[in-house]
């Protein structure tokens, strides 16, 4: 007990609610300086003084709602939004806008620009995928340097090291930055644009090649309904948050959803069959690519960037994104029916800490939120093109494998019928490559080493990168 609190609760009568030790070890002491404390509060006189006001939650049980402590609270410094929408009609299913309506009522899903980081990525691939190039394509990972008007300009890979010809797939699932900059090259940044305005997350995108990273603007709201149209196959969607309008006698003078079901109106549907949905969409991208990108995410959920965080029991798949410095972290993902997004930054942006990203912040609200909607909604697979076939593939060198090829470095590509993919070549959009560039090596993982900082902590860092690739200005 001479480590909790006692507190007296507004509009609470009594004065023998108890603070614990135990909840409060998550905090730091802000001191009068400003600063914040290098270590966590051990005991609640860590953190408080007698007189204090302070934010407390009544903490209840899962199981029967009994009431169990008071929690420690405190209002949030970063915001961020939320978005879930139907792949198929476009119907927003939730939305949060910031951690307060009472505190702030700007939507920050719907009306903070901010930068989308790798997790606009898929829109380069997607244009790369419509060009003739497949996920086991050959791109090479080196340094690179742009003359720009501002100086050269170095974009780097997250780790500060480059990796050589490498796959298409590899280079989205572990957000290689080098790949995507060399793609966009090879391209060109108009067809990028061209792709990101066909999917709505721009309305007038600058042709520059750091935009290829997402240096760009734009909206959770505008990303999420983008990525709803890979799920769904390639088929424009329109969000919504209204699904239909009735006069006052019941008719409706206004139907969101113009598919047509003639299916739905047979009184005696045979067993087992489900009613036929006619779709009279645009088309936005073609069946076969919004397959392959749809399966080269998955693999950054499974194995990739966002591995350790969304962990789900159906197919999903989904892109973290991360800016300089974390100023804005997202993840967007999606399952065969609800596509969601998270994004996090402060509003006026500044860096979130060190090992803040995507997959690490936004990564586990996507997965909390999923784990719900599954139980209440359902997913299944991905649905599969007809023009098409599967190849195996080395997911470490892009060779071809036999079909009866087994083990870890074996994934199945699905590849466009009538369009023998191409083995062996390596593209390098036009950038030299350096003659002393290291080749790693199959499975081949990160040399770390122990360093003592300024402030005597010990911390466990990543060598020193190879010319080129020092200086910032990519998005990871």
């Amino acid at each position: 007990m001479k480590n909790d609190a006692r507190l007296g609760i507004e509009g609470v009568a009594g004065d023998a609610h108890i603070l614990l030790a135990s909840d409060v070890t998550w905090a730091k002491k802000q001191n009068s300086d400003g600063m914040i404390s290098k270590s966590a509060a051990k005991r609640v006189k860590d953190l408080l003084t007698v007189g204090d006001v302070v934010l407390v939650s009544p903490v209840v049980s899962t199981q029967d709602g009994v009431f169990e402590n008071w929690s420690l609270r405190q209002v949030p410094k970063i915001q961020g939004g939320f978005v879930a929408m139907d792949v198929h009609t476009g119907r927003v299913m939730a939305m949060q806008g910031g951690f307060s309506y009472q505190h702030s009522v700007f939507n920050r899903a719907t009306q903070a620009k901010r930068q989308p980081g790798s997790s606009f990525k898929p829109f380069v691939y997607a244009a790369a995928l419509d060009s003739g190039y497949s996920p086991a394509t050959i791109v090479i990972d080196a340094p690179i340097e742009v003359d720009t008007p501002q100086g050269l300009w170095r974009p780097k890979n997250y780790s500060d090291k480059f990796y050589g010809p490498t796959p298409v797939r590899t280079g989205i699932e572990q957000s290689r930055n080098l790949m995507t900059v060399r793609l966009a090259q090879e391209l060109g940044m108009p067809t990028i644009a061209l792709y990101a305005e066909k999917f709505g997350v721009y309305d007038n995108m600058k042709p520059y090649l750091s935009a290829s990273l997402g240096s760009e603007e734009t909206t959770l709201y505008k990303m999420v309904s983008a990525y709803a149209m890979f799920a769904n196959g390639g088929e424009r969607v329109q969000p919504t948050l209204v699904d239909r309008v009735q006069d006052r006698n019941g008719k409706t003078v206004f139907l969101h959803d113009q598919r047509s079901c003639d299916d739905c109106r047979t009184p005696n549907l045979m067993t087992g069959l489900l009613p036929k949905i006619t779709s009279n969409r645009e088309r936005v991208m073609d069946p076969v690519t919004a397959y392959q990108l749809t399966t080269m995410m998955e693999g950054v959920v499974e194995r990739g960037t966002a591995s350790r965080t969304v962990n789900l029991p159906v197919p999903v798949a989904g892109k973290t994104g991360t800016t300089n410095e974390a100023k804005d972290v997202w993840f967007v993902g999606f399952t065969s029916n609800i596509a969601a997004g998270c994004y996090m930054g402060m509003d006026q942006p500044q860096p979130l800490g060190r090992g803040a990203g995507g997959g690490g912040m936004c990564g586990p609200v996507f997965n909390r939120f999923m784990e719900v909607a599954i139980e209440r909604h359902g997913a299944g697979e991905f649905t599969l093109p007809d023009n098409g076939t599967f190849i195996n593939i080395n997911r470490f060198t892009g060779a071809r494998l036999q079909e009866d090829a087994e083990g870890d470095h074996v994934v199945a590509e699905f590849f466009r019928d009538g369009s023998e993919p191409i083995f062996g070549v390596a593209f390098d959009g036009g950038f030299q490559v350096s003659s002393n560039m290291p080749m790693f090596a199959e499975g081949e993982t990160e040399e770390m080493q122990q360093v003592i900082t300024s402030t005597g902590k010990t911390i466990t860092v990543a060598p020193q990168a190879s010319f080129g690739s020092l200086s910032s200005g990519g998005l990871y």
